[in-house]
């Protein structure tokens, strides 16, 4: 399917979306976020498509594209929130990897959030500037980023609308790997989930993401349940008996 605003290529099971807005330094309109949604949709079907890298030339997202939103009534802002399209990322059944370079900011942040790592340049700038437009975070920032970083510094973020660098944005934790080309180093590291097995892969992040919105008991036993159904696959029997033999497992998400 042909995009406007990302491009999308897949090769060795890792499919790269590209944000491509440069001229407004791929600020997030809504054609970009239901085209973001679409694909989403076309590669969790898609059994090529072993892991995902969301990336941007020289920059990730400068937010959201303010000029869609001056005048939304409350019920058009409501409407107008990326916040299913970022809610399906996080709960995409394959690991996504945000590859940041430049600005990650207000809705740009968000989208990076909602993947399961993010690996950045050292030109990276990320932070929530919505303050200062009389707003704030509105496509789950405020609840992320304190999982991450922690309530009190998320609040700082927020609160102030500052822009942090990378050296304070890997302090945080906000950022898991700096690297000079980040998405080359998330290429390697999406080959390396795309060679494991699936049906696994999907659990884990099930039982993982559950761990952030549950007790630690009830994780437990969801996590019981979701590890014992893996012995019902034949990647379990293949990763086992590979493993007896000496060998490398080959999966086939079955």
């Amino acid at each position: 399917m042909n995009y406007e605003f990302i491009n999308v290529e897949t090769q060795n099971g890792v499919a790269v979306v590209s944000l491509n807005r440069p001229k407004a330094l791929n600020a997030l309109n809504k054609g970009m976020v239901l085209e973001l949604d679409r694909v989403f949709d076309e590669m969790d079907g898609d059994s090529l498509v072993k892991a995902v890298v969301i990336t941007g030339e020289k920059n990730f997202a400068a937010g959201a594209d303010i000029s869609n939103m001056l005048t939304l009534s409350p019920e058009e802002a409501k409407e107008f929130s990326f916040r299913h399209t970022f809610t399906k990322i996080e709960d995409f059944p394959k690991p996504v990897i945000a590859a940041i370079s430049g600005f990650a900011l207000g809705g740009g942040l968000e989208l990076a959030l909602a993947c399961d790592m993010r690996i950045a340049a050292p030109n990276a700038k990320l932070g929530f500037p919505e303050i200062n437009l009389g707003i704030f975070p509105g496509a789950g920032g405020t609840q992320r980023l304190p999982r991450i970083v922690g309530p009190s510094r998320a609040k700082e973020m927020i609160y102030t609308g500052d822009i942090i660098n990378i050296t304070k944005a890997a302090e945080y934790g906000l950022v898991d790997i700096v690297a000079e080309d980040p998405l080359e180093e998330a290429l390697k590291l999406a080959g390396k989930f795309a060679a494991k097995a699936p049906i696994a892969l999907k659990l884990a992040k099930q039982c993982i993401n559950l761990a952030l919105d549950t007790d630690q008991k009830q994780g437990i036993e969801f996590e019981a349940v979701a590890w014992a159904s893996t012995f019902a696959t034949e990647d379990q029997r293949e990763g086992m008996q590979a493993f007896v033999e000496k060998r490398k497992a080959i999966f086939k998400g079955k």
